[in-house]
């Protein structure tokens, strides 16, 4: 129990995968993708790309997978990255697990989060991309500890990864290596089973990528209701993040 256990909660279509590429790239740490996938996705019945593989390779008992999250280190690693997606935490699911692990939130605004999930997907709920999960958790985590939660703007993070780094590196008390910035192209044995539904752009990059200086998300309708709706949170969240 004495390694440092990194929870990064995210939402889908962030750098929530490059972000644990540059983990997996230090020497010291290991990392689990998703370790929470199959459990939702058996407990919700939600039809996504490689669901029965993903029920498959996983373990459908929330509780077994938050006990092993406490538990010993893959590799006696002293530093293990959990990359967690905020929406896989259920109602009826015990966060008291969640408590014992080192909590960071990573948020991109809602806009482009929709846009980017509509591309991989017919359609889209506010419940789908992790918002209102994610200002929940940080509210239950603040209140416990009598202090806010770190929250990473994704936005802010790609203009100067170095940096960010290197805040979230003193906050853990872990030394900076420069080997977080580059990895190795394609796929790893860590990556969930989906990753070849979601991972392509990641599995062809070496590092972080510049801000996308695309124009402002145009949504319909239908897409502008859900990204509305989750835009408190996303504020929320902001309003705490890191500024190194």
């Amino acid at each position: 129990m004495n390694a440092l256990r990194i929870g990064m909660w995210s939402g889908p279509r962030n750098i929530s995968t490059a972000m644990m590429r540059a983990w997996e790239n230090r020497p010291d740490c290991a990392v689990s993708d998703e370790p929470l996938y199959a459990a939702y996705l058996a407990e919700t019945g939600f039809d996504h790309p490689g669901r029965d593989e993903v029920i498959a390779a996983g373990d459908t008992d929330w509780r077994r997978v938050a006990d092993a999250l406490l538990g010993p280190v893959p590799g006696d690693k002293p530093v293990w990255y959990q990359k967690h997606m905020a929406h896989h935490l259920l109602p009826g699911m015990d966060h008291d697990w969640i408590h014992g692990l080192s909590n960071v939130f990573l948020i991109r605004d809602p806009d482009e989060v929709v846009s980017s999930y509509l591309r991989s997907r017919a359609s889209v709920e506010p419940a789908d991309i992790g918002l209102l999960q994610q200002a929940a958790l940080f509210d239950e985590l603040a209140s416990a500890s009598g202090t806010a939660p770190t929250v990473v703007d994704s936005g802010d993070f790609l203009a100067d990864p170095e940096t960010f780094l290197r805040a979230l590196c003193d906050l853990f008390g872990l030394e900076f290596t420069a080997r977080m910035l580059n990895w190795p192209a394609g796929p790893r044995d860590s990556d969930g089973v989906w990753a070849p539904h979601w991972y392509g752009t990641v599995w062809k990059s070496t590092g972080f990528e510049p801000p996308s200086a695309r124009p402002a998300p145009v949504l319909d309708d239908a897409a502008r209701a859900v990204a509305d709706a989750c835009r408190p949170a996303y504020q929320k969240l902001r309003e705490a993040r890191l500024r190194p």
